[in-house]
């Protein structure tokens, strides 16, 4: 294998790992976008519940039991 074959074969190879690099970093940058709407939705999704819960079942008084 000659030095300029040898070279055009690692010019092949860096393209194609800028290429991945290139592509994962686009899908991390996806991935984070989708992690910031899904912690969103879950806040939004324990905000309800939390209403949900005040507002279904009043909370007892603590009293002292009747034996007292």
């Amino acid at each position: 294998m000659s030095g300029e074959d040898r070279l055009t074969e690692l010019e092949i190879a860096l393209a194609h790992q800028t290429q991945t690099v290139e592509e994962l970093s686009t899908e991390m940058a996806n991935q984070g976008a989708r992690i910031e709407r899904l912690e969103k939705s879950i806040k939004a999704l324990v905000g309800r519940l939390l209403e949900l819960e005040e507002s279904a079942a009043p909370r007892a008084e603590i009293t002292k039991p009747p034996h007292y």
